[in-house]
């Protein structure tokens, strides 16, 4: 199992709403890069499971979800960063 945490600075749309408070985690399967679990504590964040939903029941890999095109600004574009905040399959 990987893991990745980002702040909820990380993600762009907190800039425009000023809400910085709360994290992003990602664990994903080690052998096929696919989510396993996601956890937000903080705005939007039932926004953002619909569209971690989509991807885990399309079977996507993170690198998918990292050079997918999300809408901007959203706090989902934020799936855009936790997802290159994966370590590589070396590190884990």
């Amino acid at each position: 199992m990987r893991v990745a945490t980002v702040p909820m600075g990380a993600v762009l749309q907190t800039r425009t709403t000023g809400e910085r408070r709360g994290c992003m985690q990602a664990r994903l399967a080690t052998q096929t890069d696919r989510m396993r679990g996601v956890t937000m504590v903080g705005p939007e964040a039932g926004d953002v499971m619909a569209v971690v939903q989509t991807a885990m029941l399309a079977g996507m890999p993170a690198i998918g979800v990292r050079d997918a095109m999300p809408a901007h600004p959203t706090m989902a574009e934020g799936l855009t960063t936790l997802c290159a905040a994966v370590p590589p399959a070396s590190a884990a």
